[in-house]
């Protein structure tokens, strides 16, 4: 009975050689040779080496990733979708191999004198047990390893996807608790300006009492009082956002001594492992960029899906064949001479399909070449995306020196215009304008302190920043 069950699978594996795939090419990236502003620098040390610990180095940040990579709850559906698309390739590729079941049945018939061909009353017994396997296909054409081979690109796929949601909750964290800093900065700036602004309002009403101080000068003073105490409920509000968009990233409670206080000092900028990091050339991003090599591997599936099309044209071979034992009474269903067998091989040859098949290649096709185009697409999204950060990257830090000396120049600007109105050479109105030049001179230092960090945070999103905790060359 063992040699009879492996006869066809030896056949199967003889005949299954031929596939009907298309050889996969990868197309050419339809971007530059290099970066705008690329100084041809070595890639060796890319930030998807690096480990996110490595880029992250404030305790207090690296602690609200760790909490988000554990609870954040689109990276666990990602996970998931990992061991989903894991069982439905282990589901896939078991069509290539025979289902052999065994099963038992026993029957029993009364038929009645009057159809009996003896004249009596007959009862009848069967029993049989039997291994073998149904509808085996004969991959002939490789029809079911182009099945296969899609299936497992698109495993593959989500592995990649999984990877570049991880890349990019790490960003949005760190980008949330950056903004969140900033905006804890805005309200302290804007606490400040209101208690100063209390002040100066306090010594114009004073004086306008003495009769020193007129009443439009007063209700001048006023609107910086009341502008400044617009802001500090503004910023309030948005602080109270920002920790809501946090915890929502985080996907749990994050704790009071791990929330910001203020921005990191620049030296942090500098010191960041990106900013002496040179971007390397677009074949590396392909290699490296999980997004794009979630495209490629969707490519590939849709490539494999197309031999399958392709199969369906030509004739198809099933194999159904059974062994075991057969006999009218249960006792002797093992006994010598009830051996019984059945091998029922089946051939289907398409010859008039209304033209459903070649439909079905046109769909595959078709289907492959708008994977081709997303592809080509994600290369110069990502390309893009690296551009705009290598272009912030480099005028940001100028952009940074600039603003600083103009709160520098603004704020000298206020105290020779409050003097000027000490002595009555102007009015009041000079003050507030200079007032209102300062804060904003301020507010603007911040977003441009907030632009630099974030860039950095892009600059290790865009160029696939690396997913696992530690360096490549620490791990080793």
């Amino acid at each position: 009975m063992s040699r009879f069950l492996l006869t066809p699978l030896a056949l199967a594996a003889l005949l299954s050689g031929c596939s009907l795939m298309p050889t996969y090419q990868q197309p050419a990236a339809p971007v530059p040779a290099a970066f705008a502003g690329d100084t041809g620098g070595s890639t060796s040390s890319a930030v998807a080496d690096l480990g996110w610990r490595d880029v992250f180095t404030d305790p207090a940040l690296r602690r609200v990733i760790e909490l988000s990579l554990a609870n954040n709850r689109d990276l666990r559906v990602a996970v998931l979708n990992i061991e989903k698309a894991r069982a439905q390739y282990g589901v896939q590729n078991a069509t290539l191999f025979p289902a052999v079941n065994a099963s038992g049945s026993g029957s029993g018939s009364r038929t009645p004198a009057d159809l009996s061909s003896t004249g009596k009353a007959a009862v009848s017994h069967q029993y049989s047990a039997t291994l073998g396997f149904s509808a085996y296909e004969l991959d002939l054409f490789g029809r079911v390893r182009s099945l296969n081979a899609q299936a497992l690109e698109q495993f593959l796929a989500t592995a990649d996807a999984r990877r570049s949601s991880q890349i990019s909750l790490i960003a949005e964290v760190a980008t949330s608790y950056l903004t969140l800093a900033a905006d804890q900065d805005r309200l302290k700036l804007a606490r400040s300006t209101l208690a100063s602004q209390n002040d100066s309002y306090r010594l114009n009403q004073r004086s306008y009492e003495l009769g020193v101080a007129s009443a439009l000068t007063l209700r001048q003073a006023q609107t910086s009082v009341d502008s400044a105490r617009v802001d500090v409920e503004r910023y309030t509000a948005q602080v109270a956002q920002d920790r809501n968009a946090l915890v929502l990233l985080v996907g749990a409670d994050v704790p009071a001594e791990l929330l910001p206080q203020t921005l990191p000092d620049a030296s942090r900028a500098t010191s960041s492992p990106l900013t002496s990091i040179a971007p390397g050339l677009p074949s590396d991003l392909l290699q490296r960029r999980p997004d794009i090599l979630q495209a490629e591997r969707t490519l590939k599936a849709a490539n494999a899906n197309i031999g399958a099309a392709r199969a369906a044209f030509y004739p198809s071979i099933s194999l159904t064949a059974s062994a075991g034992s057969s006999s009218s009474s249960l006792s002797g269903l093992f006994k010598g001479g009830s051996g019984s067998w059945s091998f029922v091989p089946q051939i289907s040859l398409p010859i008039f399909d209304a033209g459903a098949n070649q439909a079905n290649l046109d769909i595959a096709t078709v289907s492959r070449d708008i994977n081709v185009a997303q592809y080509e697409k994600a290369i110069q999204t990502a390309f893009q995306e690296v551009s705009d950060a290598l272009a912030q990257r480099s005028t940001l830090g100028r952009q940074l020196e600039a603003q600083q000396s103009l709160v520098d120049a603004t704020a000298d600007s206020l105290q020779l215009s409050d003097a000027r109105f000490k002595r009555g050479v102007d009015s009041y109105l000079g003050v507030l304008d200079a007032q209102r030049s300062l804060y904003t001179a301020q507010q603007n230092l911040i977003g441009t302190q907030l632009s630099r960090l974030t860039n950095l945070v892009t600059f290790y999103k865009v160029l696939g920043g690396g997913w696992q905790a530690e360096s490549a060359t620490k791990a080793s």
